[in-house]
């Protein structure tokens, strides 16, 4: 399934959504996508994942980083939506709260 990501909402309020799966093959669009959206100096990033059936450890550090950088800038970066077995390894991890999942 190829990776499509949109982003959309005002420079402030980014929000990203992801659609098909995500792994060490695309992973770099993600972070390409969520660092634009950081740089423009939103102070929200929201990551719709309802469209992402899988996520490899590399996609999963992807959003981590990214969850990082938002903190150290002042941002705020949330997961919303993913699937149950998403949501599951995330959880799993010990990643869930670094972002923002069931906030």
């Amino acid at each position: 399934m190829a990776l499509s990501i949109t982003t959309t909402g005002p420079a402030s309020e980014r929000l990203v959504t992801v659609t098909g799966e995500v792994d060490v093959s695309n992973a770099a669009e993600l972070r390409s996508e969520l660092d634009t959206a950081l740089a423009t100096g939103a102070s929200t990033v929201r990551v719709d994942l309802a469209g992402v059936p899988y996520i490899d450890s590399t996609g999963i550090g992807v959003l981590v980083g990214a969850a990082h950088r938002a903190d150290e800038a002042g941002a705020d970066l949330a997961v919303l939506n993913p699937q149950r077995n998403v949501a599951r390894v995330l959880d799993m991890l010990g990643v869930s709260g670094e972002l923002g999942i069931g906030d």
